[in-house]
């Protein structure tokens, strides 16, 4: 029985609670833009190796609230393009112990993907007492199999430095992106 799970509605506070995992440790206090634990297209990084949490660093977590309802509705879609896998928290019942989410999304059809549907992995994060056990490569796995039974040619993500060598082992390879954001 595999540990990886696809996410419930029922997992959008752990979810939320692991994205800020990750999104406190790419902006650790005192460290370097990029380090840090998970994967995010928002944030422009991507790694598993960083350490931190919402409720060790002060982070802000005032968006959560907010947040929690369309979480929950986006996971309740079977069929949507958004999906999560999860790896639940051996000691705590109801806690997660890693994260992986992504959307499939539709882009303009070019040579080696003519029918333009593209992956794209944002949050990758596992809690830091449960890092190196090989959960975000499990739960990664999960997510590339999803994306590959819903036509996607092509994955995006991010990635730190820290990361880097888990994706490059999955065959992720860096490329040359000039992307650019507004943010509205």
């Amino acid at each position: 029985m595999s540990l990886v799970r696809r996410a419930t509605p029922e997992d959008a506070e752990e979810l939320l609670r692991l994205r800020q995992v990750m999104i406190d440790s790419v902006f650790a206090v005192g460290s370097r833009p990029g380090a840090g634990a998970g994967s995010d297209t928002d944030t422009g990084t991507s790694s598993d190796t960083g350490s931190g949490s919402g409720s060790d660093t002060g982070s802000d977590t005032s968006w959560h609230a907010e947040s929690l309802a369309t979480v929950r509705r986006r996971l309740a879609e079977p069929e949507g393009s958004f999906v999560a896998f999860v790896v639940d928290h051996p000691e705590r019942p109801d806690g997660l112990a890693a994260l992986v989410a992504g959307s499939l999304e539709y882009r303009i059809g070019r040579a080696g993907n003519p029918h333009g549907r593209v992956g794209c992995v944002f949050s990758v994060a596992t809690d830091p007492d449960q890092r190196r056990k090989g959960y975000a490569r499990a739960a990664m796995e999960a997510l590339l199999d999803w994306f590959r039974e819903h036509g996607a040619g092509s994955v995006d993500l991010n990635a730190s430095v820290e990361a880097e060598p888990l994706y490059a082992s999955l065959g992720f390879v860096r490329k040359a992106d000039p992307s650019m954001r507004l943010n509205l």
